[in-house]
């Protein structure tokens, strides 16, 4: 291992090590209202996800390179379809019942 990848790897770990607390601090304040809407809009960045994870799979060229595309796709596109879900139901819940009560 030469000194530039050892150096990669530490700033990716970094890097990662700072969006992930970045990440935390910035979900943890945010007020039960804005849940919903955040939501339908990560459900977006699922979709960029399984675009990423395509782009993995078409280039593979080994099949365990293969294997990793094709989980990625499939576990980005349940994460992205189970968001929708989860997103319509919430959004159920602020629809009228109908009834009204005089």
């Amino acid at each position: 291992m030469t000194m530039d990848t050892t150096m990669t790897w530490l700033i990716a770990l970094y890097i990662f090590m700072l969006a992930a607390f970045t990440g935390y601090e910035v979900i943890s304040r945010v007020p039960s209202i804005l849940h919903t809407p955040l939501m339908s809009g990560s459900n977006f960045i699922h979709g960029i996800v399984v675009v990423g994870a395509l782009h993995a799979l078409l280039n593979a060229t080994t099949p365990f390179a293969q294997t990793v595309g094709f989980i990625g796709v499939a576990l980005g596109a349940a994460n992205a379809g189970g968001g929708y879900v989860v997103t319509d139901r919430m959004l159920a819940m602020f629809k009228s019942s109908g009834k009204r009560k005089n």
